[in-house]
């Protein structure tokens, strides 16, 4: 079974979160949530989530994919820890899966897992002035080598399901989907 960290940080974008955790888990994917403080999360909208694990009691684990869930202040402060970036850097080394969403992708920019690649994120999240070298698009998810982005809240459900398929194959995705009840 596939192990996912997904780290969630104050001021995360619950929508997102909580679409990822849900539906990977229904996949039957290990999923691990941790705070990168101890204790729960408030989300940007004021939810709150409570983590399975501190960040610090989990960070030197070995994860299949590292999922960071966007939404601000979340994302910058994702991208201010550098337990974040290291373990980015390592999933990288592994050639393991990273994957972001909304604003978070800018962690993986910053990181330099975005180099040379094509992704996507929230509209300005990535200034694409100040990394030239990332391929920027508007589709609502963007796999480039073992890194996947997505656009934000909108696109949430259409990036856990493609993780689920990276993971697992379309048949699960498909047995995944069908259960939502999505409109064809």
């Amino acid at each position: 079974m596939p192990r996912v960290l997904v780290p969630l940080a104050p001021g995360c974008e619950e929508l997102e979160a909580v679409t990822i955790i849900d539906l990977l888990r229904r996949a039957e994917i290990e999923v691990t949530t941790a705070g990168l403080e101890p204790g729960p999360v408030t989300c940007s909208r004021g939810t709150l989530l409570v983590p399975d694990a501190d960040l610090d009691d989990v960070v030197e684990n070995d994860f299949d994919m590292v999922v960071l869930p966007g939404g601000q202040p979340g994302a910058t402060h994702l991208d201010h820890d550098i337990r974040i970036h290291d373990l980015l850097a390592r999933q990288a080394a592994a050639d393991r899966w990273s994957a972001a969403i909304c604003a978070a992708p800018i962690v993986l920019a910053s990181t330099g897992l975005l180099d040379g690649r094509s992704a996507t994120s929230f509209p300005g999240a990535i200034d694409p002035e100040r990394y030239p070298e990332i391929r920027l698009l508007e589709q609502p998810v963007v796999t480039d080598g073992k890194v996947v982005t997505s656009r934000g809240p909108g696109t949430a459900m259409d990036f856990a399901l493609h993780l689920i398929e990276l993971l697992l194959g379309a048949d699960r995705r498909g047995a995944v989907e069908a259960k939502l009840m999505r409109p064809g």
